[in-house]
């Protein structure tokens, strides 16, 4: 993991973000898919960064759930999100989460302000 504008090696910054992916899923629907599902995109988080993969799942509404993905961006690729959102290997696992949740899919992107 870098910190928050760490300059690298080749002298990028890299930038932390934190992603949410807020959805729910039909009432008949097995949470475990959703986990193996994860599982199965690993290695498309470590294509754009992510550290970590965390899903939430709400004690109240069982079918609501929050995936969380905390990952390192170059900080080019911030000013431009458009080139990431344009990446055949984004668009492919994208793809998969709308197959696999039908609904909509509220996503935001969180930059940590205190450490």
């Amino acid at each position: 993991m870098t910190k928050q504008g760490e300059t690298r090696v080749d002298g990028a910054t890299t930038l932390n973000r934190t992603l949410h992916l807020r959805f729910t899923l039909p009432t008949t629907a097995d949470p475990e898919q959703v986990v193996a599902f994860i599982k199965a995109a690993q290695p498309y988080f470590g294509l754009f960064g992510g550290r970590e993969v965390r899903l939430l799942q709400n004690v109240d509404y069982p079918s609501q759930f929050i995936q969380i993905l905390d990952y390192d961006v170059h900080e080019s690729f911030e000013s431009s999100r458009q080139q990431i959102a344009c990446d055949p290997r984004l668009q492919a696992f994208l793809q998969g989460w709308r197959q696999m949740f039908p609904g909509t899919i509220e996503v935001d992107v969180f930059r940590e302000v205190t450490t």
